[in-house]
């Protein structure tokens, strides 16, 4: 039995300043540009305001790239088009620049951190500011045997939790979650298909390297046989994580979670983070209210649990790479409406007149006028 008790984080989560946004709202509508001409940007501006505190918004000056790293024994049946195990090869890629989210990282000025929780790989294989949250090797294989132990999940969880409290204290103003793992978005299907009640084809992707026919229909007879496993554990969602989950997305969990608690808004990348969102979603129904989608995976169960949790994503641009790839190219259009809803001008004001004042003056000119004209008449 677990002594975290998820219930605590419904009574320690808010939901962002409604007074703040009701005062970017008329903000907004003082500007020059009419509300709504610049779209969505309207909206994530408020969003940011209310997220903030703060009217006029802050502008996003210290933004982090947070990925959380682990392999997934479901992998060994196929399921994904990179080997069992290999996620190691990713993260070192990863830190030495060769990814797509490195390269956008680098453009962007963008710190990225990599978090290993259950890579398959020896403990020091990475330096201790990558390895030293880890819980252990690989997560277990969720269609005959449990991912974690709940001692496990547990533990990874609250890594999580630190891992959020450390970007919090370090001033970090948004954070772009992703992922980096093999067999992750199995599992993340798994807990979507579980929450949503759905079948395993619903929920089941191609993942980031598209897998063909055979390896979609063993991913899918994966997604179903841990389904079964994970419905008796609906009710503890800590647990559902140890059945059937895994140690990066525990973390992700925890992470979110303790984001909204420190009211630390949150950019969701790909299917995982948006499993991960999920599961938050029934831990604490307020907490989706500090997380935005960035982009559409293509994943059908990002899209199942994107629109449980009624968040609209804001690309569409065909990413599916994952590793917070897609995440960040939504961060500039964050930053673009914290800059409109902060910089735009107001219209001039009106000044106020008082009735009557308009009709006061000629009247004025023309007794005068009167005057000077009776004076001039002949007797």
């Amino acid at each position: 039995m677990s002594s975290l008790n998820l219930d605590d984080f419904t009574d320690l989560i808010e939901r962002p300043d409604g007074g703040v946004r009701r005062d970017a709202e008329e903000r907004r509508e003082r500007q020059i540009v009419p509300p709504g001409a610049l779209g969505r940007l309207d909206d994530l501006g408020e969003w940011l305001a209310a997220a903030q505190g703060s009217s006029p918004v802050r502008p996003v000056e210290r933004p982090h790239v947070v990925l959380f790293a682990g392999d997934h024994g479901i992998a060994a049946l196929g399921v994904s088009a990179r080997p069992a195990g290999s996620a190691t090869e990713l993260v070192r890629e990863v830190i030495e620049g060769g990814r797509p989210v490195s390269v956008l990282a680098r453009r962007l000025g963008v710190p990225v951190r990599v978090v290993d929780m259950s890579l398959d790989c020896e403990p020091d294989t990475f330096p201790p500011d990558v390895a030293r949250h880890r819980v252990r090797r690989g997560s277990g294989r969720i269609d005959i045997e449990d991912a974690l132990t709940l001692e496990e999940a547990e533990a990874a969880f609250l890594a999580g939790v630190a891992v959020a409290d450390e970007e919090a204290d370090s001033g970090t103003d948004l954070v772009v979650l992703g992922d980096i793992s093999v067999g992750g978005t199995t599992a993340a299907g798994v807990l979507v298909a579980a929450l949503c009640g759905t079948d395993a084809s619903v929920v089941t992707g191609r993942g980031g390297e598209a897998i063909d026919d055979l390896a979609w229909m063993r991913k899918c007879a994966a997604v179903r046989d841990a389904l079964r496993r994970a419905r008796p554990v609906l009710g503890e969602q800590l647990q559902l994580l140890a059945t059937v989950g895994g140690a990066d997305l525990a973390a992700m969990t925890g992470f979110l979670l303790q984001c909204a608690v420190r009211k630390l808004p949150v950019v969701l990348d790909g299917v995982v983070a948006a499993a991960c969102a999920l599961v938050g979603q029934r831990v604490a129904f307020r907490a989706p209210d500090w997380w935005l989608a960035a982009h559409k995976s293509g994943e059908p169960g990002q899209a199942k649990a994107l629109d449980r949790m009624a968040l609209e994503p804001l690309l569409d641009q065909g990413v599916r790479v994952g590793e917070g790839a897609g995440g960040l190219l939504a961060l500039p259009l964050v930053q673009a409406a914290a800059a409109l809803a902060a910089e735009l001008p107001e219209k001039p004001r009106i000044p106020d007149v008082e009735p009557g004042t308009p009709d006061e003056e000629p009247a004025e000119r023309a007794e005068q006028t009167g005057d000077a004209v009776e004076g001039s008449q002949a007797p």
